[in-house]
């Protein structure tokens, strides 16, 4: 787990994701674009990061060794400390959400690999907005 430029003033985003190019790149982009980002190599790392630190947003792959991006979705939306934090689900071409599960495990959004940094950021900031009207 990284927690590299933790704050409590910043928006906070956990980014999962095995590969670690993918984690690299996502991270720095949200750093970079003034988010405070942790990162995890796998769910069951995201799962007590989010649970020990929190989080306004996870970002998270679906495919993951031991606990998937789903796994944890659900294990998230189980918990309520946790079920209010929207997801962004990151999903490689043909692995698609079986319907119902993205409402059932609270995502917000499916993003398909490969894609532009700028535009995950685009959908991360409409996240975020979209939370922010809701409260």
């Amino acid at each position: 787990m990284n927690m590299q430029n933790f704050t409590s003033d910043r928006v906070r985003i956990l980014v999962a994701d095995d590969e670690a190019y993918i984690l690299q790149v996502v991270a720095l982009k949200l750093r970079n674009a003034g988010f405070e980002v942790l990162t995890a190599y796998d769910g069951e790392e995201a799962l007590s990061c989010v649970r020990s630190y929190g989080a306004d947003l996870v970002v998270t792959d679906l495919q993951m060794p031991g606990l998937t991006g789903i796994a944890l979705a659900r294990a998230m939306a189980a918990d309520p400390k946790l079920a209010g934090i929207p997801i962004m689900m990151l999903t490689a071409r043909g692995h698609l959400l079986h319907e119902g599960e993205a409402d059932s495990a609270n995502i917000a959004r499916v993003v398909q690999k490969p894609f532009s940094p700028r535009a995950l950021l685009e959908e991360i900031e409409a996240v975020l907005a979209e939370r922010r009207r809701a409260a």
